[in-house]
């Protein structure tokens, strides 16, 4: 097991990149994250089962036409909510024992900005960075356009993050 001792100031660089802070220390082998991968699999299979990845889906949401995609997101933060209340309350630890920690987060302008400029995105595309995959994997390869992207608004994220408000 490999520890490293983060410096207060890596924990807030992390915090305005909104990187979580539980990255786990252990090093483990590359096969190791086969499980992930066939999990990734798993929920796009859901999210294409369920039409989430639906273009249709998404477009219907933005216009107000239908409770569908609101009643899966407003589920899903039920969901998290309720799990985050579990894990503090019974401090919960990971799979490989380690302490699963929240930090507070102080409200800034760029949130709201940076959420707005990803809504607008989603708007547009019919997708965000989690569907992205699941459409690729279904075939739509139109999406390819969307995914390099969101790649390079990315790049251009980290290239002007200094200047940023944050």
């Amino acid at each position: 097991m490999k520890t490293q001792i983060e410096s207060k100031q890596s924990i807030e660089n992390r915090h305005t990149d909104a990187v979580c802070v539980n990255d786990s220390k252990i090093q483990h082998p590359l096969w190791h994250n086969i499980k992930y991968f066939v999990v990734g699999i798993a929920f796009g299979i859901v999210f294409i089962k369920a039409e989430i990845v639906s273009w249709f889906r998404i477009q219907e949401m933005f216009r107000l036409d239908s409770f569908f995609m609101y009643g899966v997101i407003g589920t899903a933060v039920i969901v998290g909510m309720i799990s985050v209340f579990i894990i503090k309350k019974f401090r919960i630890k990971t799979l490989s024992g380690e302490v699963i920690t929240f930090e507070d987060k102080q409200f800034n302008k760029g949130n709201v900005i940076g959420g707005l400029i990803f809504g607008i995105g989603w708007a547009i595309t019919g997708a965000c960075p989690g569907p992205l995959f699941a459409q690729i994997g279904s075939g739509f390869v139109a999406v390819i356009v969307t995914f390099l992207s969101a790649m390079a608004g990315t790049w251009v994220y980290g290239y002007f993050r200094d200047k940023l408000p944050h």
